[in-house]
């Protein structure tokens, strides 16, 4: 019952939903500037905003200015685009690939950034002109790139259906990256840069400015178009690629359109923040369980619960442990890996 009615108002009242989800987000983005480990108050926070994005001149102390304009709604943005980012990416390779355990890091994306990040940062590639999120980037990018020449070859002519040489090619993929990772850091890395970048690999938003948010809103707003685009076509393809291409579906196109942006995505997102687990794997499962199997409105219930989940997280990684801010990942693994278990336990009893 609560699945159909949640399907009814979304397709029936799409404005509805619209407004619905906006004024969520604004809570909880609200709550994320205002909630650390300084209390910030509401006024304070909307003063600060004003200020920063309409230059009024509202008389409030210039610490809280910066912290809220600079340091927390930057990063409460970040997170909200990362968190939507995984989602979908987790939702549309689940569908694509048929397999309820696929997630954003499947095509060894994370690993591949992971080794881009110690290559610029420990092994020192650039030269000092590359900054770690742009080598992350790149790596992240070539990774991609080896996982799909590698499915390509182990399937050879037979492109109908790749879920199984993705899997398998990424699993490859992802074990290669991580051993180059662990390889220069344990050659060339001190005790201080090995922390640096172990806590940079668990998912890490401090480092979240204005010019990552630049980043990261068009190209999630261009992955959810793209996703948004083909949600028929993900239809189609929870009956298998036959059954989309017996309805007309370019199965090869689409499967190639969905999983370079998805993995572009998962890239410019892991570049930014590192490795955060459990939103592309576990968001996907609760949104089907609230509104069904509709990827039309999939889509948008995923990318506004994965913002509303990472931003509830990136708080708690603020404020769990005062004095002290934790890896973002670490707060996700704890909420996510408990919440797949009830996910695997009601699909058993199903």
């Amino acid at each position: 019952m609560l699945v159909k009615g949640l399907q009814g108002v979304m397709k029936s009242h799409p404005l509805l939903f619209v407004l619905v989800s906006t004024l969520t987000l604004s809570v909880f983005i609200v709550l994320g500037v205002a909630i650390g480990e300084t209390q910030i108050d509401f006024q304070t926070v909307v003063y600060a905003v004003a200020n920063g994005a309409l230059g009024t001149q509202y008389p409030i102390n210039a610490i809280d200015q910066g912290v809220v304009w600079n340091y927390r709604l930057t990063r409460t943005l970040v997170a909200a685009c990362c968190g939507s980012a995984l989602a979908i990416t987790g939702l549309v390779l689940q569908s694509l690939l048929r397999n309820a355990l696929a997630d954003p890091y499947l095509l060894g994306i994370s690993a591949g950034a992971s080794t881009g990040a110690v290559l610029v940062t420990i092994a020192g590639i650039g030269a000092g002109a590359l900054s770690m999120s742009f080598g992350a980037l790149i790596g992240a990018i070539l990774a991609f790139m080896f996982v799909v020449a590698l499915a390509a070859l182990a399937s050879g002519r037979r492109m109908g259906n790749i879920s199984t040489q993705v899997i398998l090619a990424g699993i490859a993929g992802s074990q290669l990256f991580n051993a180059l990772t662990a390889f220069v850091i344990a050659k060339s890395a001190n005790a201080e840069q090995a922390r640096g970048i172990m806590f940079w690999l668990l998912g890490n938003l401090s480092g979240a400015r204005w010019q990552e948010v630049a980043m990261a809103v068009p190209v999630l707003l261009f992955g959810l178009m793209i996703v948004l685009w083909h949600s028929r076509a993900l239809d189609a393809f929870l009956f298998g690629s036959d059954a989309a291409a017996s309805i007309g579906i370019a199965v090869k196109r689409v499967q190639v359109v969905l999983i370079f942006s998805t993995a572009m995505m998962t890239a410019v997102m892991v570049s930014m923040v590192g490795a955060i687990g459990f939103v592309g794997l576990v968001i996907p499962h609760a949104a089907r369980f609230l509104f069904g199997s509709s990827h039309l409105v999939l889509v948008p219930a995923c990318a506004v619960i994965g913002a509303v989940f990472l931003i509830v997280c990136d708080i708690g990684s603020r404020t769990v442990i005062p004095g002290q801010v934790l890896p973002i990942g670490v707060v996700t693994a704890l909420i996510g890996a408990p919440c797949f278990a009830l996910v695997l336990i009601r699909g058993q009893r199903k």
